[in-house]
């Protein structure tokens, strides 16, 4: 199974679900401080040539393989990933689940200003503090995303592709 948590700039809560997913952070450690959330790989660290690039983050402890990808606003790329792993299943006789899960809908207003600040503008002094206190806001929503998204992984089902909108998730 493969596993492709997506949203805008792929580096926030695409980066905290992945660090969720494979444990590198936990519920048990909420909340986090400043530090940890800015220790998570990738977090505010991908820049504007990462968009469109498929971030490897791990395995999980079931093997899994856990990526991350900044689609910006391009409503395109989840739907072209699709087709071309379609094309990879049919074609190489791959026996994968594909599953992509959009982090967008637990993205606060708040952490949307700060990647605004930090990643478009490079005013970290003023983005930063913005995305910690978003990332704060929005963990045991993500958390909550990551363990749906594995659970819908698991559903048996003939569909070897699992597309997840999310938007129950949205505050």
């Amino acid at each position: 199974m493969i596993f492709i948590y997506n949203d805008y700039g792929g580096t926030h809560t695409t980066s905290l679900a992945a660090a969720l997913h494979l444990k590198i952070i936990s519920p048990s450690s909420f909340p986090l401080t400043k530090e940890e959330i800015l220790a998570v790989p990738y977090f505010n660290k991908l820049t504007k040539k990462d968009f469109g690039k498929l971030i490897f983050h791990g395995k999980d402890q079931d093997g899994h393989l856990v990526y991350t990808i900044g689609r910006k606003s391009q409503k395109l790329v989840v739907p072209s990933l699709e087709s071309l792993g379609l094309m990879f299943f049919e074609h190489f006789n791959i026996e994968e689940r594909l599953v992509f899960s959009n982090t967008s809908p637990t993205v606060p207003t708040i952490m949307s200003f700060g990647g605004f600040f930090s990643r478009g503008l490079g005013m970290d002094a003023i983005g930063v503090p913005l995305l910690v206190q978003g990332a704060k806001k929005c963990l045991n929503n993500i958390y909550e995303l990551v363990e749906t998204t594995k659970q819908a992984a698991l559903i048996s089902t003939e569909d070897q592709i699992v597309v997840l909108d999310n938007k129950q998730f949205q505050k």
